[in-house]
C-alpha cells in the first residue's frame, strides 16, 4: 500500500507536492506558453463544438450543474480569444489558474480516485473534454492528456463517443497541446443559456480536414464487474479530391463501469 493510501494527510501532502513539482517545471518552461488573445475571428474554421450545460446524471443533485455553469463560464473567458502561434504549448491550467472561492469559483461536481465528489470549481472537466475534442480535428499535436479511470454515468444527452473527453485537475493533471505546423490556431470559447460553445480557427486555409469515429464498442463483464470499451479513430481527408490520405488509432479506452448496464448489451469476458 502506498503512503498516501494510508491517511488523507499523506494523500493531501503528495498532491501538494506534485503540485510544487510542476509549478516549476512550468517557471522553467514559461516562454513556451501561448498567452496571446485576439478578439477578432481568424477567418478560416478549423472545427465547431457544442455541449449540453444540463443533463441528467445519475441521481446527481441539479443544483451541482448550476454551479458548473458559473464555474465553466470563469474557466472560459481566460481562455477564450487565445492564440497558438508556432511551436508554441497550450497549457488549461496555464492559462485558467487555480479555481479558488477568491475568483469566484463555486462548489460543483468532481470525479476523484474512482468517486462522484463535490469541490470547488468543479465542473470544469466539460470545459477540457470539448478543447480535446476539437483539437483532434487539427493538426496539432495532443502533448498531454488524461482520462477518468472509470465511466460514471449512463449516455443520456451525450454527444461525443464514450472515453473523448480530458480529465484535469490542478495543475500536475493538465491539458497540453504543441503547435508543431506553420500556422497559428485561436480559440474561441463561450456560453449561451443551453450550452458550452467552442471554435478552432486558423489563420490560413489548410489542404486536410479530420474526421473521427468509433469502432468497436462494447459493454463486457468480467471476473463480476462491468466495463466498457471501445477505439476512437481519426481519418484525414484532402479537402480537394475527398480522398482519405491516413487514418490512425487516437484512443483505445477501456473502463469499469459504474452505473447499470442492460444484460443484452453485457458480453461475458473470460
Amino acid at each position: 500500500m502506498r503512503l498516501s493510501e494510508i491517511h488523507p494527510f499523506f494523500y493531501h501532502a503528495r498532491i501538494e507536492q506534485k503540485r510544487f513539482f510542476r509549478f516549476i517545471t512550468n517557471w522553467r518552461d514559461r516562454k513556451q506558453f501561448s498567452r496571446r488573445k485576439e478578439d477578432t475571428n481568424f477567418l478560416f474554421t478549423c472545427k465547431k463544438h457544442q455541449s449540453l450545460l444540463r443533463r441528467r446524471l445519475g441521481d446527481s443533485d441539479p443544483i451541482l450543474q448550476e454551479n458548473k455553469i458559473v464555474n465553466l463560464g470563469i474557466a472560459a473567458s481566460k481562455i477564450d480569444g487565445v492564440l497558438i502561434q508556432p511551436d508554441e504549448v497550450f497549457s488549461f491550467w496555464g492559462l485558467v489558474g487555480r479555481a479558488t472561492k477568491k475568483r469566484g469559483y463555486i462548489e460543483g461536481m468532481q470525479l476523484s480516485r474512482g468517486e462522484v465528489k463535490t469541490g470547488i470549481g468543479g465542473g470544469i472537466c466539460q470545459l477540457a473534454n470539448l478543447l480535446y475534442w476539437m483539437v483532434l480535428h487539427t493538426p496539432m499535436t495532443v502533448s498531454e492528456r488524461h482520462h477518468h479511470s472509470f465511466d460514471p454515468f449512463p449516455d443520456e444527452g451525450r454527444v461525443l463517443p464514450f472515453g473523448s473527453g480530458a480529465s484535469v485537475f490542478y495543475n500536475y493533471v493538465d491539458l497540453r497541446f504543441i503547435n508543431t505546423t506553420p500556422y497559428t490556431f485561436q480559440i474561441r470559447v463561450w456560453l449561451t443559456d443551453r450550452h458550452l460553445k467552442g471554435a478552432i480557427f486558423v489563420n490560413e486555409e489548410m489542404m486536410h480536414s479530420y474526421h473521427l469515429e468509433e469502432r468497436d464498442h462494447q459493454f463486457y463483464q468480467q471476473k463480476g464487474k462491468k466495463f466498457r470499451k471501445n477505439e476512437i479513430w481519426r481519418r484525414t481527408i484532402d479537402k480537394r479530391t475527398g480522398d482519405c490520405i491516413c487514418e490512425e488509432l487516437l484512443i483505445k479506452n477501456n473502463s469499469e463501469v459504474k452505473y447499470e448496464v442492460n444484460e443484452r448489451e453485457l458480453v461475458t469476458n473470460s
